[in-house]
């Protein structure tokens, strides 16, 4: 029985998965959760702009999602799939840095690609332009950059 003196066990320190959490777990569950929900409103009419243009893949596809990122079909089941790795994989912090760091390092290739292929290229089968490829570039530093800044405190998180 404890006394009143007592730190009680409550929701601060008791088995609620949000006290346990790192900050790269955190980090992870963000971008994965934003992640999702760019893909989900990639299939919105309206969010998506020119809704009826919307192609499986290519550079064909005229849709717009905000009227600014270019995508497809096949862009948004990556958001889609990014969304979810990002949940399932912060669950453990391991997880989260690792899929923080090698979604970055994705997004750095995609940044890369779309800069090297030409919009109208059938070789763009995302689609990109160029508001996506500013994405990509922004995406990559900052997944790469919290994967390690925020995945250092793993190791201290172990030894207790």
């Amino acid at each position: 029985m404890s006394s009143p003196n007592q730190p009680s066990s409550g929701p601060a320190t008791g088995s609620g998965t949000a006290a346990r959490r790192l900050p790269v777990q955190l980090a992870a569950l963000v971008f994965g959760a934003v992640f999702l929900l760019v893909g989900i409103l990639g299939f919105v009419p309206g969010i998506t702009t020119d809704y009826d243009q919307l192609t499986f893949a290519g550079p064909m596809s005229g849709a717009m999602l905000l009227g600014l990122f270019a995508v497809s079909i096949l862009h948004n089941i990556v958001h889609l799939a990014f969304g979810v790795a990002g949940l399932v994989l912060a669950r453990t912090a391991s997880g989260a840095r690792n899929y923080l760091i090698a979604g970055g390092i994705i997004y750095a290739v995609i940044w890369i690609y779309g800069l090297l292929t030409e919009p109208t290229s059938s070789a763009n089968f995302v689609p990109l332009n160029t508001a996506d490829n500013w994405l990509h570039l922004i995406l990559a530093v900052a997944m790469i950059g919290l994967g390690v800044l925020l995945g250092r405190s793993i190791a201290g998180a172990r030894r207790y």
